[in-house]
């Protein structure tokens, strides 16, 4: 059992202290590759550590590739050699690239939107108005922050359907919600670690761990994540998605939210990323409101982007700054350029002006609503025990399986017959229980109605026996 020496005393986590133990043992040495770790609760016992203090030190150990994860066997110490290069290098004439993966017939995934529903025709009305309207404007430098005409769309549309009271100076726009990470970063800083959801969306963890951060994953309970393992994990920022938690689909309640805002005002500089990525498909009731609404200490940072509500490939995002930071970053970060085309942005402002967003989102929840019901009969007519959660929003359902397989041999065979579904053990930082139940994350924005009928008939074949 490996004892490292941990300090209560000093103002480093002590997370932060076991990580930086284990990763010098095994960078050093004395943690050999392949080597088993001991489990969460065996060490924090051993250690007289709470179980989400080792949790954290193992989850970035994970993020930062110095351990592996094994469903049901546990932690093991990564191979940190570099591979082996070949003898000679194979002449030029004899390379052949390796024939692509079929793309499968049905996808499931999480990461696109309907294309074929997009309002071309306006987009390019309002783009041909654009280049009338703004003319040699749109070869000029524009502000940093984004143009003032789409900031200031956006605050409005914030006010009206999400309960935001913000003015556009605090509104920064950028090319997706992963250059504003990288930026949100700068203005935070990294001391202190950032805590995530775990499971949650790891794009944001892996991100940040790229940058130097340290990252600590903290687990969900039925309410959303649990504050009190938040506390112990002595994070100073945390990544949410309370309106519709990713993959769980959990919706916090606002007991929780005020949870977290307390959390959040009894600490020097604590902060909470509020990530809004599909809020506004809602299918009972209006949107809840944001969690930015409650926070009355300038605490919370909004995060969203027009990836899900309109195309990925707009690659246009944008987060609303409480008033003290977005005078910080006005202060020490305009010399970066804006990263979205002027054009583009002034589009979208006209787009959002005219009404045409709210005209657009609300054609797109009664397709969405159509989809998320066929899903749902196909479901009862597979002929063995099988439910979906999570079907109140957002664009994707869980889909859990009680017919015997694995959820590794319901992705392979499914993938066998065309259909591409993904895995809910994927998205732990850590290995998820071994009491979870098999469980398969079902997107169904890119599907028709009758393409995921068909899906699910050659989804019946692959797991109706074994």
């Amino acid at each position: 059992m490996i004892t490292p020496v941990l300090d209560p005393s000093l103002s480093t986590p002590l997370y932060e202290q076991l990580y930086r133990q284990i990763r010098r043992d095994i960078e050093s040495g004395v943690l050999s590759a392949g080597e088993k770790l001991p489990s969460k609760r065996a060490l924090s016992a051993h250690l007289k550590v709470s179980v989400v203090t080792v949790e954290g030190a193992y989850g970035q150990l994970l993020a930062e590739g110095y351990l592996r994860s094994e469903p049901k066997r546990g932690f093991f110490v990564a191979d940190l050699e570099p591979a082996l290069a070949p003898a000679a290098p194979v002449p030029l004439r004899e390379k052949t690239a390796p024939p692509p993966a079929d793309a499968p017939r049905y996808d499931f995934a999480t990461n696109a939107v309907d294309a074929a529903h997009f309002p071309f025709a306006t987009w390019a009305k309002l783009m041909r108005q654009v280049l009338t309207k703004e003319d040699s404007g749109l070869l000029s430098a524009i502000h940093p922050q984004g143009v003032p005409a789409l900031r200031a769309a956006i605050v409005d549309y914030l006010r009206e359907f999400r309960g935001i009271d913000a003015h556009p100076g605090q509104v920064v726009v950028g090319a997706g919600s992963e250059y504003l990470t990288g930026i949100l970063f700068q203005l935070l800083g990294r001391e202190g670690g950032y805590a995530v959801e775990n499971p949650g969306y790891r794009k944001f963890g892996r991100i940040l761990s790229r940058q130097g951060a340290l990252i600590c994953p903290i687990p969900l309970d039925e309410q959303g994540l649990r504050v009190d393992a938040l506390t112990w994990s002595g994070a100073r920022v945390v990544h949410v998605t309370p309106s519709h938690h990713f993959p769980l689909g959990t919706v916090m309640p606002v007991t929780r939210r005020r949870e977290l805002l307390a959390w959040a005002a009894a600490g020097e500089e604590r902060y909470i990323i509020e990530d809004d990525y599909d809020s506004e498909f809602r299918f009972s009731g209006r949107p809840i409101p944001a969690l930015q609404s409650l926070d009355a200490g300038e605490r919370v940072v909004y995060l969203n982007t027009f990836a899900k509500s309109l195309a990925p490939s707009l690659r246009i995002g944008y987060m609303v700054l409480p008033s003290h930071l977005a005078e910080r970053y006005r202060r020490e970060f305009l010399l970066y350029s804006s990263t979205v085309p002027s054009f583009e942005q002034y589009t979208l402002a006209r787009f959002l002006e005219g009404g045409h967003f709210e005209r657009h989102i609300a054609r797109m929840r009664v397709e969405y609503r159509d989809r998320k019901a066929a899903l749902t009969a196909c479901v009862k007519e597979l002929g063995f025990p099988a439910r979906l959660s999570g079907a109140d929003a957002g664009l994707h359902m869980l889909l859990t399986l009680e017919n015997g397989m694995e959820e590794g041999e319901l992705v392979e065979r499914a993938a066998a017959e065309g259909v591409a579904v993904y895995p809910l053990s994927a998205y732990w930082l850590t290995p998820p229980p071994e009491e979870l139940p098999p469980t398969l994350i079902m997107g169904y924005a890119r599907l028709e109605a009758e393409d995921i009928r068909q899906a699910f008939r050659r989804l019946k074949t692959a797991w109706g026996s074994r």
